[in-house]
């Protein structure tokens, strides 16, 4: 069902959402200073392209104040942003039954891309 469900989210619209999320992170690896977001953007991305059966967790190693710290320069830059986006596109897919699955992929999106420091991706089985 997990392969089936990613199938579907790519054809409709999940590579381009993640294309876009590729060209962004590359965009912010441009600056020295941008590197650390280019790569939570890709981690997004990863996550984007392919969201079934994967999730995100708190890292146990987590770098503490400096992780909170770039969470709230990211939530405040464009974290915030992603996130309603993806909220948004949650509750339209959410209106029909069919939709509700793809509806919770955005809702999972959309957490992660308020806090993507000090997360990682795994496989949910």
């Amino acid at each position: 069902m997990k392969i089936l469900g990613n199938i579907i989210w790519v054809l409709f619209g999940g590579f381009f959402m993640a294309l876009g999320y590729v060209f962004s992170g590359l965009l912010l690896m441009i600056t020295i200073i941008g590197i650390p977001f280019g790569w939570q953007i890709l981690k997004l991305a990863g996550l984007c392209i392919w969201p079934f059966g994967r999730d995100s967790r708190v890292k146990e190693q987590s770098t503490g104040c400096l992780s909170t710290g770039m969470n709230v320069l990211w939530f405040l830059i464009g974290g915030i942003w992603i996130a309603v986006g993806h909220a948004i596109w949650g509750l339209i897919f959410c209106i029909t039954i069919i939709g509700i699955p793809f509806g919770k992929q955005h809702f999972k999106l959309a957490s992660i891309a308020l806090t993507p420091f000090g997360r990682e991706i795994v496989s949910v089985d």
